[in-house]
């Protein structure tokens, strides 16, 4: 059996093909979507995803999946053949690897919402404002790696995530109002998460922290601390604890600057009560 590669994603095409291939098998086995994730205890959305091309199948749960379901390793085989394109940028790769196993985040954002945040249209749109364009298939695989890196707050002992967003994210409308709806819910589920913070920066402050753009802190599982910034076309793992403490004074006084998460509960009841 080969390895995939650590850092590609399968060919939009191909996980479609997966996804009626694993539609086909629940049904002749009498599954619902529902029936089925609650054998495995993830969610009905995440069947549903799969099946529809929209989400990774990965190959523990296609193994799984065969025992249950008696297909003589068909799913297994097929995951395992699945045609790979590089996706993410080799120069974060190293910033995935820490994401996926951090026991803390702090992120603060004032372009975009945070990836781990977005919704799956949300992040459609972000990338469809990519330049140069991206195809349709190269769109479709970067959401799933997206909505893929989002299972770390579902893990059996999640991350404690703060994240600080500016305002401006909340009046953009990256793919119409119906996207931003559904973001804005989104947010809304998200903020009420344990272990999740969510603090709004509000425009028309006479001071700002965060002025010198986007960052990440991250604590690794042997609380080492680090910090991730990005640019246009590269990034940067800052390792010196000089420059980690800068950051980490930068996030502490953004802290106190952006609405508290009761107040950033309440602008999103308000923002969606307007709708």
């Amino acid at each position: 059996m080969s390895s995939p590669k650590r850092r590609s994603r399968r060919n939009a095409s191909a996980m479609r093909m997966v996804g009626a291939l694993l539609a086909v098998h629940r049904e002749a086995t009498g599954y619902t979507q529902r029936s089925l994730a609650e054998r495995f205890v993830i969610g009905e959305e995440a069947i549903a995803s799969i099946e529809q091309g929209r989400r990774p199948l990965k190959m523990d749960l296609a193994v799984q999946l065969d025992e249950l379901l008696g297909t003589n390793r068909t799913l297994e085989t097929a995951v395992d053949n699945m045609p790979e394109v590089d996706l993410v940028p080799r120069w974060a790769e190293e910033y995935m690897d820490l994401e996926r196993e951090a026991l803390a985040l702090s992120w603060y954002d004032n372009q975009v919402l945070p990836g781990l945040l977005q919704t799956p249209d949300y992040a459609r749109s972000v990338f469809q404002n990519d330049v140069p364009a991206l195809t349709e298939d190269e769109i479709e695989l970067r959401v799933a790696a997206r909505m893929e890196r989002q299972d770390i707050l579902q893990r059996k002992e999640p991350p404690t995530i703060c994240f600080i967003i500016s305002e401006v994210t909340l009046m953009d409308r990256l793919g119409g109002d119906d996207v931003y709806v559904e973001q804005l819910r989104r947010l809304r589920e998200l903020a009420s998460l344990p272990g999740v913070t969510l603090q709004v920066m509000p425009v028309g402050r006479s001071f700002h922290a965060g002025l010198s753009g986007p960052f990440i802190l991250i604590e690794t599982p042997d609380h080492q601390r680090l910090g991730y910034t990005e640019a246009q076309r590269g990034s940067q793992l800052i390792t010196s604890p000089d420059e980690v403490s800068i950051l980490e004074r930068k996030c502490a006084m953004l802290r106190t600057q952006a609405l508290n998460p009761h107040e950033t509960k309440g602008l999103l009841d308000r923002l969606l009560g307007e709708q």
